[in-house]
């Protein structure tokens, strides 16, 4: 459940906007069938694991490196099964950066800016349990901007009301 901001001021936690149902390779997995999973499901990365256990994580980027020149473009099969033969092993980043559920979002936020990462694979107790990506952020923002906004038009139309009667209260004063 996302959870907005409340006027207790409690802090806001990866926990609360993170994505639970990920998507995960294994190592041994080809590149061709993480591609075509990011491309299926339209993300820029994924977890990698082993049983539960995060081991690293797959980018685009990465798959898109792998891959031979363009110079090659006629020759999709041949380019497909050379993709069937790449581990995600061998192309992805061993040394993955996570978070807890109950790292204050505002601590995420700054470490995918510093690190210029997409995503963070969520762990609890060595486990995979979701993932906080840069669209998980601004969907808190978005959140976060609604309220004001509802807040700020709710002030208003109480501002409006009262000056109305403040306003027929000066004309029935002067009958």
């Amino acid at each position: 459940m996302r959870e907005k901001l409340t006027s207790e001021k409690k802090a806001v936690v990866v926990g609360d906007w993170m994505s639970e149902a990920v998507l995960a390779v294994e190592g041994f997995d080809s590149i061709n069938i993480a591609r075509q999973l990011m491309a299926k499901h339209r993300v820029n990365q994924l977890p990698v694991v082993k049983g539960e256990r995060v081991v690293g994580i797959v980018t685009d980027r990465d798959i898109r490196d792998a891959y031979p020149t363009s110079m090659a473009i006629n020759h999709g099969e041949a380019i497909d099964r050379f993709a069937d033969t790449i581990t995600v092993d061998e192309v992805m980043s061993h040394n993955v950066l996570t978070v807890h559920p109950e790292t204050p979002l505002l601590a995420a936020v700054a470490l995918l800016k510093k690190q210029r990462i997409g995503s963070l694979p969520v762990v609890k107790k060595q486990k995979l349990v979701g993932i906080i990506t840069r669209s998980d952020v601004l969907g808190f923002l978005l959140s976060e901007a609604n309220a004001a906004a509802d807040k700020q038009a709710g002030s208003l139309k109480l501002l409006r009301k009262n000056n109305r009667r403040n306003l027929h209260k000066k004309k029935g004063a002067k009958r």
